[in-house]
């Protein structure tokens, strides 16, 4: 089976200059865990969700905020993007895809096509999901 099956194509994707409060607002409101980071609409890097959450203040929304802790919305990506992602094309293989993933501490792939541009995203989850459903065999 091809990654091309099971990835997901409605891709989120942010800018390195973009706030963290934008890349909260996303995470907030669009139930996925991983935005590729795009520059020049060439693949970049990736942020997670827990990324994100570890580059803001614990008390943001809390009645304890500070002006300090607030000011980490205006971080950038550019400051905790994970840069270099491992990529794979859309024709590699699931097993290719779970070997990445056990060789390596990432919980998504990018998929891209010949000039890096991204075209899809697979995760562990788009992997596990349908293998417990017994809807794909490795």
């Amino acid at each position: 089976m091809l990654v091309s099956e099971l990835m997901n194509t409605k891709l989120v994707t942010v800018e390195l200059d973009d706030k963290l409060s934008a890349v909260k607002e996303i995470f907030e409101r669009v139930n996925i865990h991983h935005l590729l980071v795009i520059e020049s609409n060439i693949v970049f890097g990736v942020v997670s969700d827990r990324d994100l959450y570890k580059a803001l203040s614990p008390n943001i929304g809390t009645k304890t905020e500070t002006p300090k802790d607030a000011a980490t919305l205006n971080k950038r990506v550019h400051q905790i993007v994970s840069r270099r992602p491992i990529v794979l094309p859309s024709n590699a293989t699931i097993e290719e895809a779970v070997y990445i993933f056990n060789t390596h501490s990432i919980s998504c792939i990018p998929i891209v096509d010949h000039e890096m541009k991204p075209i899809g995203i697979i995760t562990t989850r788009s992997i596990l999901k349908p293998l417990g459903e017994k809807k794909i065999a490795l």
